[in-house]
């Protein structure tokens, strides 16, 4: 195989855009989704009767938009039909019967707490006819929220704040989100009783736990009380977590609060919650679109975690080490230690280390990027880096590793034209990461 590095570096795109087209949420939910006269199939078996129930439909998440607009398509104009989805402000789109509101993330606003309210009170009176269904996908612990008595909105925001600083994972925070929550942690399951639930979700987090994705509205809930507690004390929150949120773990931990609903609950036989798309998905489409443009693929992993800057060396490693004609793909979502004051995300981050490794080397592409179209606080989702990319920020006065120390691999690719910028996906499965020899 014999190709440019110009051809490498738009084969990286078009890889990437593939799996974007796999995991874009309308398409996604098409493919389980459909209506047979009366009848709302899921994966071809019948879940409700349009006769016989009312189906409301409720969701957040960044990704509710174009869920919203494909249950429209399936379902088309019928009576008695309600739905309400919250999304992140300018992820909306043009709607006929679900409304879709705008609420804050990663901070939870006002709106949040406004417009969850609304999407509760649509699952009153409900009957074992009815079906609920929901649409989950990332950004949904942010954009979902029913606080329990006690605790502010000023209390969730500092909470947050000292939640997105501490270090936890994402499954640890998810589980202290849902310990102050009335909708997290199944408990939208036990709102809707006696209604069938089926819960469509696009999955943000590695290995697509259900009890984490949008912290669980719908999924019994794994974590505790004394959980919490012990979360506490292993990321010292005592001094920046609210006195009315730890005062209601404690209590929780005593016992004098019901638990969120566990796996043994019986209202779970009727629940039924569904990935219907996520980074394994998203990876195996820009394999196949590697394939049929000639190379061989190695796919390394879905669930990649770890330090962006390491990562993004051993993947340039692949490629320095490997054979001309391959490529080499992972999925998951790397961290970033902020050592300086630059700007810049993960796969930015990523892909500026990498280009360190493999500068003056064979023609070498790298390319990482953030399905969701947002990389850490920028505009854009990613950056693509080729083995002449060290030399042409040289020959512009810009030191690579100055800028990767201080953590600045935005204003590093903005001058050398290689930001990726495509705007709100309205997806999020996680990032993409790519080498092409």
């Amino acid at each position: 195989m014999s190709v440019t590095l110009n051809t490498l570096r738009s084969d990286a795109r078009a890889i990437f855009d593939a799996a974007l087209r796999a995991a874009d949420p309308r398409l996604a939910v098409e493919r389980v989704l459909a209506r047979r006269g009366e009848r709302l199939l899921l994966n071809g078996l019948p879940i409700f009767d349009f006769t016989r129930g009312k189906l409301t439909v409720i969701g957040a998440g960044k990704a509710g938009a174009p869920m919203a607009q494909a249950v429209e398509e399936i379902v088309g104009p019928v009576d008695d039909y309600l739905g309400a989805v919250t999304v992140k402000y300018g992820h909306t789109s043009s709607t006929r019967s679900i409304l879709l509101y705008e609420a804050g993330h990663p901070l939870p606003d006002k709106n949040t707490l406004r417009f969850t309210h609304s999407l509760v009170s649509l699952l009153e009176e409900q009957t074992e006819n009815d079906l609920v269904l929901c649409l989950f996908s990332g950004g949904g612990s942010a954009l979902f929220e029913w606080l329990v008595n006690g605790v502010t909105l000023d209390d969730l925001r500092m909470f947050t704040n000292a939640l997105l600083r501490c270090g936890a994972t994402i499954y640890e925070i998810n589980a202290l989100r849902k310990h102050i929550s009335r909708v997290k942690g199944g408990q939208i399951a036990r709102l809707a009783q006696p209604a069938r639930v089926v819960s469509l979700i696009l999955s943000d987090v590695l290995g697509s736990p259900l009890d984490v994705i949008a912290s669980g509205p719908t999924a019994p809930d794994s974590s505790t009380f004394a959980d919490c507690i012990a979360l506490v004390e292993k990321y010292h929150l005592r001094e920046t977590f609210p006195r009315s949120i730890l005062e209601h773990y404690e209590r929780g931990a005593r016992g004098e609060i019901p638990e969120t609903p566990k796996a043994s609950d019986a209202l779970f036989a009727r629940v039924t919650n569904v990935i219907i798309a996520d980074n394994k998905i998203a990876c195996d489409a820009a394999a196949q679109e590697a394939r049929a443009r000639g190379y061989a693929v190695n796919v390394l992993s879905t669930t990649m975690q770890g330090e962006a800057r390491d990562i993004g060396r051993e993947l340039a490693k692949k490629g320095i080490e490997g054979e001309k004609g391959h490529c080499w793909l992972a999925g998951g979502e790397p961290t970033v230690t902020l050592r300086g004051n630059g700007k810049g995300g993960r796969a930015q981050e990523l892909t500026l280390a990498a280009a360190i490794e493999i500068a003056g080397d064979d023609e070498i592409v790298v390319f990482s990027a953030g399905t969701d179209g947002t990389d850490g606080p920028t505009d854009a989702t990613g950056a693509l880096a080729d083995n002449t990319t060290v030399s042409r920020a040289r020959a512009l006065g810009m030191d690579a590793r100055a800028f990767l120390e201080d953590n600045d691999a935005y204003h590093f690719f903005a001058a050398l034209a290689d930001l990726m910028i495509t705007g709100p996906t309205n997806t999020n499965v996680n990032d993409l990461m790519i080498c092409l020899k």
